[in-house]
């Protein structure tokens, strides 16, 4: 069971500290329910709205900062979330083709269980959890929610005053447990953060760099200091030195008036070099000196170095070392930023949760716009789907904006897609049955059936204890949890009811 915190803790729960707490309250919600999706909404009093402050579709982590459900003005319902907030009692939507009280908020689902979470005698918030087919949830599964919901509710108070008083901005990262490599990059940001090490990101153009350094920054203790982020390929050699450290008055034809360097606008906060592998040769041994000795020097300047406590975070989509075997890149400085790299994966990694990019890059851009298309049709996915995306989630993320500009409703159809490489994406028909099969399908018939005795052996052998059997497979139960619904594979109910996990499981 998640315990509780104490309203009246002396220092702000940390961001990170935030969601790990939260994703955990999600996890049991989901394991007691069976469901697909859940989501916390905490009432922002400021907003006069419901925030949605943490989002799991899948397994997916869906984190949308800025995502408020208002109250409709139209007539139509304002939504089950709205209805048991304001009632202070759990609903349950059996089916939501039927329900008057059912409205769309990210994905269409059959069916919803929601729970006030209480505290004081009032809802200061919703835990919901969906499924794609009607009739997935019972009043048994409303009195589980119940249960979690009280036992955090002191801990989700203090969340929401929190949230309340720092900015939204904390929250930067659109989705987690993309693909195994994103959850790889994921862990490393989690140790990493707390520490003032450098990082290294790396990663083709596109594929979340800089979100990935804002991750870091307002995850760290340095949060609430300066994020300073420079662009190492924008500016020519003669005038990136100035940028870098500053001048005074008078250093150069043209320094009018004195300038304070990037590096001194940092200090106490992080400074990211985006395009790392673009910084001047000349340029990197100074930037070596500033990270090894702490201190700059203005150009012009005859006063001692100033002192600067800055921590880097660096990208690039060039290949390092092999620019530091070419003599473009200094060693020195290679070894000094890669303390910690982040390998970041191409899009074409995890194109299978493309319907879920979609979605919250529409209803980001709608929301921004302030446009009604915030759905993706079948069609504009399978378009989507036959493109290979070079340009990897920015292009996507465009992709997406440019369609729900053009959209004249609320559904994004393909032809409000923006041109796309004509051969990539030219949605395939059947193959002939003369074709060969695709290395992917038959890696999937070669793994399915002993995937699927193998997580039988370990949910006999764990006595259908899931996150015992997540510890023993080595990974993570909501990673699980995805692999027993693709083979099929359900826990006997006289398993869950006898199983003996503690407080983790409610009998």
């Amino acid at each position: 069971m998640v315990k509780p915190r104490s309203a009246s803790a002396d220092r702000a729960l940390h961001a990170s500290e935030v969601e790990l707490l939260q994703q955990r309250i999600m996890e049991l919600a989901l394991e007691r329910t069976g469901a697909h999706h859940g989501g916390l909404f905490l009432w922002d009093a400021r907003a006069r709205a419901l925030a949605l402050d943490f989002h799991m579709v899948d397994g997916l982590v869906v984190t949308l900062p800025g995502v408020r459900l208002r109250r409709r003005t139209d007539g139509r319902p304002n939504g089950i979330a709205f209805h048991v907030l304001d009632t202070n009692e759990p609903y349950l939507c059996v089916d939501s083709a039927t329900d008057p009280l059912y409205a769309r908020y990210f994905l269409d689902v059959g069916s919803i269980a929601a729970v006030p979470i209480p505290y004081q005698g009032r809802a200061i918030g919703v835990l919901s959890v969906s499924a794609c087919e009607p009739r997935a949830f019972t009043t048994t599964h409303l009195d589980e929610l119940e249960a979690l919901a009280a036992s955090a509710a002191t801990f989700l108070r203090r969340a929401q005053l929190d949230r309340a008083s720092r900015e939204r901005g904390g929250r930067p990262y659109l989705i987690k447990g993309l693909c195994p490599e994103w959850i790889e990059v994921e862990r490393r940001i989690e140790a990493v953060a707390r520490t003032d090490a450098p990082v290294l990101v790396q990663g083709e153009s596109g594929t979340g760099k800089e979100l990935v350094a804002h991750a870091i920054h307002f995850n760290s203790r340095r949060a609430e200091a300066p994020l300073v982020t420079v662009n190492c390929a924008a500016l020519p050699e003669t005038l990136f030195e100035s940028l870098l450290f500053g001048h005074v008055r008078g250093a150069f034809t043209g320094a009018a008036f004195a300038k304070r360097g990037e590096f001194q606008k940092a200090h106490g906060g992080t400074l990211f070099l985006d395009e790392l592998g673009e910084l001047p040769l000349g340029l990197q041994a100074k930037v070596l000196r500033a990270l090894d000795q702490g201190e700059v020097q203005p150009i012009g300047s005859d006063k001692a170095p100033e002192r600067v406590d800055v921590r880097l975070i660096c990208a690039t989509n060039r290949d390092l070392p092999a620019e530091v075997r070419a003599g473009r890149f200094r060693h020195d400085l290679f070894y000094r930023v890669g303390v910690m790299t982040l390998v970041l994966p191409p899009l074409r990694r995890y194109k299978d949760n493309l319907p879920v990019l979609a979605a919250v890059f529409a209803q980001q851009a709608a929301q921004r716009h302030g446009r009604p298309a915030n759905r993706v049709s079948p069609e504009a996915l399978a378009r989507l789907a036959a493109y290979d995306f070079p340009g990897n989630l920015r292009e996507l993320r465009n992709a997406l904006e440019h369609a729900v500009i053009l959209a004249a409703g609320e559904v994004i159809e393909a032809a409000d897609l923006p041109p796309l490489d004509d051969a990539a994406a030219t949605v395939p028909g059947p193959a002939p049955p003369s074709d060969p099969a695709t290395l992917r399908a038959l890696r999937e018939q070669w793994l399915a059936g002993p995937e699927r005795r193998y997580l039988l052996d370990l949910l006999e052998a764990c006595r259908g204890n899931v996150r015992a059997a997540a510890r023993r497979a080595g990974v993570d139960a909501v990673t699980l949890y995805r692999l027993l619904r693709k083979r099929g594979v359900a826990r006997p109910r006289s398993v869950r009811e006898a199983e003996g996990d503690g407080p983790e499981w409610k009998r």
